[in-house]
């Protein structure tokens, strides 16, 4: 992934500016023939159907029907784009309401938002956010999911430490789940057919005896899953201990 393919690596300054289209800032030059509203649509369609790496001005200009420079008059760049369509996909993200909720299923709700977010965008997935865009999807997004863990025991510090150990999770089930996908797509065999087609040479380079555990663990898992992984299964198990460890730590206070 390139450098520049990240949150939060273009100006700053102007980057807010267009994040929270402040008056005068949004769009300069001549009349205007589109918006930047428009510019952000177009480069988050182009992902979904091409991925991260097919946003280029030039291919969200001609989705739009302008010239490449024009395009700039309303974005500066990709890296201020790319903080555009993080905080619009998040401005679009459903929220549920959590108030009548048990604070376990709060924060399940949580995790199944931010799940469905990546199946319909799986570029997010892949796009580091260490300096996330604060525009206001990303506020909206954050203020939202902080309330599935208030005055559940934890203090602030943890409250953030939480919600980030929650969304890793999350983040790290669907980008194999979006791997296994596309290799799938990519392949004209099906998992168990291509470990049928490995097992006999395998069979003959992997020496059980020595990997007890590997050989025993391995087959019980894919006699289980037909498949070496299972993202389904990683969900259901993973988001109960996430779960399971917190009301842990919860207890003991």
């Amino acid at each position: 992934m390139a450098v520049k393919e990240r949150s939060s690596a273009g100006d700053p300054a102007r980057t807010l500016e267009l994040l929270w289209r402040v008056p005068g800032k949004a769009a300069r030059g001549p009349k205007q023939r589109s918006s930047v509203d428009a510019v952000v649509a177009a480069a988050v369609e182009i992902a979904d159907e091409a991925g991260l790496e097919a946003v280029t001005m030039r291919a969200v200009a001609a989705k739009l029907g302008l010239t490449p420079m024009a395009t700039y008059t309303y974005v500066p760049g990709k890296a201020e784009l790319i903080d555009l369509m993080l905080d619009s996909v998040y401005q679009r993200m459903p929220r549920a309401d959590l108030t009548e909720l048990t604070w376990r299923r709060r924060i399940t709700a949580v995790a199944e938002a931010n799940r469905a977010l990546l199946r319909r965008h799986p570029w997010v997935a892949y796009l580091p956010t260490t300096r996330p865009p604060l525009g206001p999807g990303m506020a909206a997004k954050y203020d939202h999911e902080l309330r599935a863990f208030e005055r559940i025991g934890l203090t602030d510090v943890e409250m953030d430490a939480t919600l980030t150990h929650l969304l890793g999770f999350v983040t790290s089930v669907a980008r194999v789940a979006i791997d296994t996908e596309r290799a799938a797509a990519d392949s004209a065999d099906t998992d168990h057919q291509w470990w049928q087609r490995a097992a006999p040479l395998l069979e003959q380079v992997f020496d059980a005896e020595r990997y007890p555990l590997a050989a025993r663990v391995g087959a019980a898992a894919g006699q289980t899953h037909d498949a070496a992984y299972s993202a389904e299964h990683a969900w259901e198990f993973g988001l109960a201990l996430v779960l399971d460890g917190l009301e842990t730590l919860l207890i003991e206070r």
